[in-house]
């Protein structure tokens, strides 16, 4: 959030949610991709699983990220 808002906390409780959001997906997908990738072979994960994961992760990113687009259009064109 630092760099998007670099020299004031956003005052909007929207973009605070979607700010948190976009960033506990970001936290959650790093370590869903670390999961497809164990560092023993023995200790293969459910790729189905972790795939769906990554994916969940990723729509949550995008969510975020155009709720932020929004918010801040809105915010900028008023």
């Amino acid at each position: 959030s630092a760099s998007v808002f670099p020299s004031q906390k956003p005052k909007s409780e929207l973009v605070r949610t979607s700010l948190r959001l976009l960033t506990s997906s970001a936290y959650r997908l790093q370590s869903e991709c670390r999961k497809a990738l164990p560092p023993e072979p023995s200790a293969a994960p459910d790729i189905q699983l972790v795939t769906q994961q990554v994916i969940q992760c990723a729509y949550d990113i995008a969510k975020a990220a155009k709720q932020l687009v929004t918010i801040t259009t809105k915010e900028n064109n008023n």
